[in-house]
This record gives structure tokens, C-alpha cells and sequence, in this order.
């Protein structure tokens, strides 16, 4: 055995107390710390650099299985080779391994989980969800993250259904939809290709790689207007849908008469509402301009907030639950209703035909159409930023009284059947 090999022994090193380098030849050393503790290393020479390789705590690994490891790295060694970064290539191969079992679904529910805190509302957070959940979970969501490729990427964005023209695809059926999708595949691959749960390339990125095989779309035929209801039958729509039960359609109906978007409304909580002031205050968080605003609450909208807490109260008072913060409560404790629920509504009234974003739009032809109030009171009601930021840093007001008429006057409109439309309502 050579002399300058084994200069330790199994009863030498236990004793050993000092802080110090203590070396067991050919390059393995027993390392001391300050406090006491002990550990393994292996130092060499590469390329002209000196290194130092960790191989583990002695209280885990004995002098002999130390020996072990410091003649593998040495056979390392004389083949050229980096002893540290073979044993990364070999821990990074095994956590990849392991990773395999990570799906895209879940690597997709961990990104929305990490972002959506910064996020503006929980309508951003659902419409990832849903996205992922009608276009690429069916296709690839439970697949290993691994696995995804161009193949697989395509076929989701290539995925014809029942509903598109013949011959048309997501991709140009539904071009605002299928572009989403695509940047929101590539944002999971890329978190999980830090994380580490996948390698190569992103195939779902559109530079240099799908751009050569997807056509391209013009914003003109990316520009697609939510299905709205002609003003003129909102009348009709309404009392057609006091026919329907349910906490959603109550949702509903406030939403039309508010002018709200509907995670405005299933987002309300009950310190939002002053009920002696007649308000609906949105926070800065929760709205899609990030700023503050104020909704004047109709007689038909405060006879509904007033049902659902009439409700609440009562359910408390049996004891089914402990009193909901959301206005519009889902079926879990505490959580408001889910962003299908008015939509399922309207499905169960046959009128696929129309949307709930759209009812804004009845609003705002209405106001166009039948009443005298200005642009810039309607664009208030419906929270839009109008003007240049010099315009906007001027303007100190939100037209509320005048808005609180305005609203007013559409809610009796809204429950008028068959209505032909109101008055000229004077500005």
C-alpha cells in the first residue's frame, strides 16, 4: 500500500477535535469546523486550478465508504474529467427522473398558484384555468411536463370542435383565444424548465419556432366583440330570467343593472355596499383600470342586495354556516360563485346566443340611443379611462349624482317589458 495512501484510521478520526484540515492521502480530507462539526472533502487540480469537492457529513459516511468516493473521483480524473460537475450531471439526471412524474396540469396549477397573488383580480387567475382546462389539459394536461413538444403544442392550438366553421381550427376560429393559449403553454413550460422539471427547448415559443408554422393573424381578425343583446330586449330578457332560481341569477341581473363585469360582481363583498348611501364601491384592486370606483345602486339593484342578505341572515340564523364576506356566495364556505355560474345561467335560458360582458354593451347603446346624458358620464358608468393622461390628471370628478340619474333610469328600462325604449332623459 503506498505510503502516502490511508494516513487515517477508523479509531484516529472520531478523536479528532481541533479545527483543521486533516488529510488521508490522494487527496481525501477530513475537514473540522470551528464548532465541532466534521465532514468529508476531496481537493484536486484541474486545468491548472485547484478544487474542492463536499462529500458528506462524517457522521453519514465512514472513513471507508470516504475512500470509496475519493478513488472514483480519481479514476474521474484520470480520464479528464470534472469529478463536480459529473456528480451535478448525475443528481440533475436523477431529479429530472423524478421529475417525470410532474404533469403539465400540475406544473400549470403551480404557475397560476405562485403568480396569482400578483395578479389584478381572480377573474386573471380563472380565465388561465379555464383556458388550460377546455384546450390543453384534454390534449396534454396529464402527460409528464417532459414530454411536451412542438407535436403536442400544435395539436392544441390546431384542435378543431362542433362549434367552428368546417374546415377552421382554434387557431383561426377563435385567433384571440388560441394566442392566449399559446403564451400561457409557454409561460408553465418555462417555469417548470426552471424549476427544473424538464430541459430543451420551449415548444410553444412563437419566435423562430411556431411563427413558421402557424399563419399569421391580423389584429383586425384578432379583434373579437363579446355577443351582446339589442337594448331593446333587455326588457323582456329580464323578466324572463325572474323566472330563473338561484343565487347566479341574481348575480345576473345585478350585473345588467349595474353595468358591472361579472368578477366585479361575484368578487363583491358585503363591506363593499353602504346601504344607507345607496353605493357600491369597487376597490383599485379589483377593477381592470386599477382605480377605485364608485357605483350609485339603483331601486331594482338595492332590492337585491337586500334579498341576498335577507337570505344570509337567515341561513345564519339556522346555523347551516358561518356568514359569508361574498354578497354572491358559492357553495363552499366562504367563496364567492364561480365565474361559469351566470354563464350556466344563461345557457339554462337557451341563450348561448349572447354573453354576460355583452349586457355592457346594451348598456352603453342605450345611453347612446335613448337618453341625452354625455359620452363621458356612460364611459364613468362603465368604469372606461377616456382622454389622454393630461385630460385624466385634470379631471377630479365621476359625474356620480348625475350617474346615480343615469342608472335609475336604466334599471326601470331594464324591468319593463317589452320596453321601446325610455325617454329622453335630460343630462
Amino acid at each position: 500500500m503506498p505510503h502516502h495512501l490511508n494516513k487515517l484510521t477508523a479509531v484516529s478520526v472520531p478523536r479528532i477535535k481541533q479545527r483543521g484540515l486533516y488529510s488521508d492521502g490522494g487527496g481525501l480530507y477530513l475537514r473540522v469546523t470551528p464548532t465541532g462539526g466534521k465532514f468529508w472533502a476531496f481537493r484536486f487540480m484541474l486545468h491548472g486550478k485547484a478544487r474542492e469537492m463536499g462529500l458528506g457529513a462524517f457522521h453519514a459516511l465512514t472513513l471507508a465508504q470516504a475512500r470509496e468516493k475519493a478513488i472514483e473521483n480519481r479514476k474521474l480524473l484520470s480520464d479528464g474529467i470534472d469529478p463536480i460537475q459529473a456528480r451535478d450531471a448525475v443528481a440533475k439526471q436523477a431529479k429530472l427522473a423524478a421529475a417525470r412524474t410532474k404533469t403539465f396540469r400540475q406544473c400549470a396549477e403551480a404557475y397560476i398558484e405562485a403568480h396569482k397573488a400578483g395578479w389584478r383580480n381572480e377573474k386573471h387567475a380563472w380565465q388561465w384555468e379555464n383556458t388550460l382546462e377546455r384546450f390543453a389539459h384534454p390534449i396534454f394536461g396529464d402527460l409528464p411536463v417532459q414530454d411536451i413538444d412542438v407535436t403536442l403544442v400544435m395539436k392544441a392550438l390546431e384542435q378543431k370542435k362542433t362549434e367552428f366553421s368546417k374546415g377552421e381550427n382554434l387557431w383561426t376560429a377563435m385567433p384571440e383565444t388560441a394566442s392566449r393559449l399559446r403564451g400561457r403553454i409557454e409561460l408553465v413550460l418555462d417555469w417548470a424548465t426552471a424549476r427544473e422539471y424538464r430541459t430543451g427547448d420551449n415548444p410553444a415559443r412563437w419566435r423562430g419556432l411556431l411563427d413558421n408554422l402557424l399563419p399569421k393573424l391580423s389584429k383586425a381578425k384578432r379583434i373579437v366583440h363579446q355577443p351582446a343583446l339589442p337594448y331593446e330586449k333587455v326588457g323582456d330578457f329580464m323578466t324572463a330570467l325572474k323566472e330563473q332560481s338561484g343565487t347566479a341569477a341574481q348575480a345576473l341581473a345585478f350585473t345588467i343593472l349595474t353595468a358591472a363585469r361579472s368578477g366585479e360582481t361575484l368578487g363583491m363583498t358585503w363591506d363593499e355596499f353602504d346601504v344607507e348611501k345607496e353605493l357600491w364601491t369597487i376597490l383599485a384592486h379589483r377593477t381592470k383600470a386599477a382605480r377605485e370606483h364608485r357605483v350609485p345602486l339603483s331601486s331594482a339593484a338595492l332590492r337585491i342586495l337586500k334579498t341576498q342578505l335577507a337570505e344570509l341572515n337567515q341561513d345564519t340564523d339556522k346555523g347551516k354556516d358561518k356568514k359569508s364576506q361574498y354578497v354572491f356566495g358559492g357553495r363552499g364556505h366562504n367563496k364567492p360563485l364561480s365565474h361559469m355560474a351566470m354563464r350556466v345561467v344563461l345557457q339554462r335560458m337557451n341563450r348561448t346566443d349572447i354573453t354576460v360582458h355583452g349586457f355592457r354593451s346594451s348598456f352603453r347603446d342605450w345611453c347612446a340611443e335613448q337618453t341625452n346624458f354625455p359620452r363621458e358620464i356612460a364611459e364613468a358608468a362603465l368604469a372606461h379611462i377616456t382622454g389622454d393622461s393630461v385630460e385624466s390628471a385634470y379631471k377630479r370628478t365621476d359625474f356620480f349624482d348625475k350617474r346615480r340619474q343615469m342608472m335609475e333610469e336604466w334599471s326601470k328600462y331594464c324591468v319593463t317589458p317589452s320596453a321601446k325604449g325610455s325617454p329622453k332623459t335630460p343630462s
